[in-house]
């Protein structure tokens, strides 16, 4: 062999050498990565998966508030979005686990700080590290004040935009503050038909902004409480000097406010102006507070709503604008919440008002609060005798969350302004802390009897009615009005069930309607009308008001 041939056979024996060496050393690399890799994902599995967020651009000072991140799962997100492009992840109260949410508390927050968020430290369903693997789309949200419970996302809250974030997560995800919350200004209702929109500037100029401070409620906080809504004035007002209009006095539901009202207030003056309603003064009025909703009920926690209203705010509008001023001229409407704190008003002050029309009160008769009995002894909010969920809603029949969901979903969101909260606020006693003693266990559901009696003693009002019906009888007989759907969302027809049962008992003229495979949103529906029934309750009050005046048939109602 020759030299040359020699040196070409070495050469080709260390080249072989060189490509299994290399081709070694690139499969321990590839080893080494993977199992870098699912070392990180185990300690990613095996750790509470902590995120960072930064307050970047979304204000200009420091900031402080309950601090939100919500989680969705990334597939089912964009098949519910527009195009398929999700702008927001939140926590959905008709589906609790459709997304999961962890919280923490913010002292304070500079611009430019990055905090980290524990997302198993406090977190609804689940902790964060719990959640199937696989992409999530995720939220962070700064409430600032505290008002998320009530109001879900609103004016000031500080927001990041949605990122895509793959759980377990091997390195945390920064999410950054970049944007302020704003609702839409209250008077464009973009929601609305296009004639309730073109009616919005007419209303406003036959809509005064209520604004009163109230010296009870001031002397009860320490600190001034104003009370807020709207007056509105029918049409022809201001060209009849001389007339006086009877007037209505509507409030709300749970998680409405001033701005909401704002709809309704259109909705009645297009109405009025059309002469589907009859010409009356309506007095919008907000109760919302940054408990939930104080259902005007006087209480050891939130004060004296009831007096503020009867003694103080109705006085001063009486005095203000061209109202009956008479018993037979004061009239209540309410739905929800506002059923309840309407009927409320009607029985706690007969000798007031001229009657409540009262739609889908929240539970009249805890008999049956939500379906709940509480007076049953050893009861608990979680779960039947049986070991099934109570549920506190449902959709055409169909039970959808828990109250043990909605329960714990309020914890996670805040300490106030829950539904459930929201009805401790009203109707507990007081800690000695200032707070409102709780009726149930938030870990278990067990509800405290000596909670619920004062509940019962205090703010039951087929217990109420019934014990004190030898006193009330002359001046509240012939004025409750109640409707409610037979497929109320909350159930909260089954407590008017009730409440009618000791109405018959005590032989009371009562108006009761239990309106068929109605659900809570769409009770006032009727063909193609959402505001039919109110129009007739509007119709019914104007015939106690003005008694001989003409009143419109159903059929003539609908076609104005």
């Amino acid at each position: 062999m020759s030299i040359p041939a020699q040196q070409s056979g070495a050469l080709a024996w260390w080249r072989e050498r060189w490509r299994i060496l290399a081709a070694s050393l690139i499969a321990l690399i590839v080893v080494a990565m993977v199992s870098v890799r699912e070392a990180l994902e185990w300690q990613a599995r095996s750790k509470p998966p902590i995120f960072l967020v930064k307050l970047d651009g979304a204000a200009t000072q420091p900031v402080s508030g309950r601090l939100l991140l919500f989680a969705a799962p990334a597939q089912v997100a964009r098949a519910e979005a527009p195009g398929g492009v999700v702008t927001s992840v939140d926590a959905d109260a008709w589906h609790p686990t459709k997304a999961a949410v962890a919280a923490r508390e913010i002292e304070r927050l500079a611009p430019g700080q990055t905090v980290e968020i524990d997302t198993d430290a406090l977190a609804f369903p689940t902790g964060f590290s719990h959640l199937p693997p696989g992409e999530y789309l995720l939220q962070a949200v700064l409430d600032q004040d505290h008002n998320y419970n009530y109001s879900g996302r609103d004016t000031g809250d500080l927001i990041s935009p949605v990122v895509s974030v793959t759980l377990p997560a091997i390195t945390p995800a920064v999410l950054k503050l970049v944007a302020v919350h704003a609702r839409d200004e209250p008077w464009s209702l973009p929601w609305e038909s296009p004639a309730v929109r073109a009616d919005a500037a007419d209303a406003r100029k036959h809509t005064v902004k209520l604004e009163r401070t109230s010296a009870l409620l001031s002397a009860f906080w320490g600190r001034d409480i104003t009370m807020r809504g709207w007056v509105l004035l029918p049409p022809g007002y201001d060209a009849s000097p001389a007339r006086r209009y009877p007037t209505v006095y509507v409030t709300h539901g749970y998680g409405g406010d001033e701005n909401t009202l704002v709809d309704d207030v259109v909705n009645v003056h297009l109405a009025m102006k059309q002469g589907s309603m009859p010409p009356m003064i309506w007095v919008f009025l907000d109760q919302s507070c940054p408990t939930g909703t104080h259902e005007f009920a006087d209480s050891v926690n939130n004060g004296p709503w009831s007096h503020a209203l009867v003694d103080e705010l109705i006085p001063y509008l009486e005095a203000s604008y061209r109202m009956d001023g008479r018993a037979q001229g004061r009239f209540l409407t309410g739905h929800s919440s506002g059923g309840w704190a309407t009927l409320w008003l009607q029985t706690h002050y007969p000798t007031v008002f001229g009657g409540t029309w009262s739609t889908s009160p929240d539970p009249v008769d805890f008999h049956d609060f939500s379906g709940v009995n509480l007076y049953a002894p050893k009861v608990n909010l979680y779960h039947r005798p049986d070991g099934t969920p109570w549920p506190i809603d449902r959709v055409h029949f169909h039970a959808e969350g828990s109250f043990a969901d909605a329960a714990r979903l309020e914890q996670v969101l805040g300490p106030c302004g829950g539904q459930l909260s929201s009805y401790e606020w009203v109707f507990s006693p007081r800690n000695v802390d200032g707070t409102p003693m709780k009726l149930f266990d938030r870990d278990t559901g067990e509800v405290d009897p000596q909670v619920r009696d004062y509940w019962v003693a205090h703010y039951d009002m087929a217990h109420y009615v019934q014990a004190n019906w030898p006193a009330l009888k002359a001046n509240l007989d012939g004025k409750i009005h109640i409707a409610v759907g037979t497929d109320d969302t909350w159930y909260l027809d089954g407590a008017v069930h009730k409440f009618k049962l000791v109405l018959d008992s005590l032989h009371a003229h009562a108006d009761i309607r239990f309106l068929p495979n109605k659900a809570h949103m769409d009770l006032y529906a009727q063909g193609n009308d959402p505001n039919a029934l109110l129009k007739q309750m509007a119709w019914e009050m104007y015939a106690v008001a003005r008694p001989g005046q003409p009143v419109p048939a159903t059929t003539e109602i609908a076609a104005r």
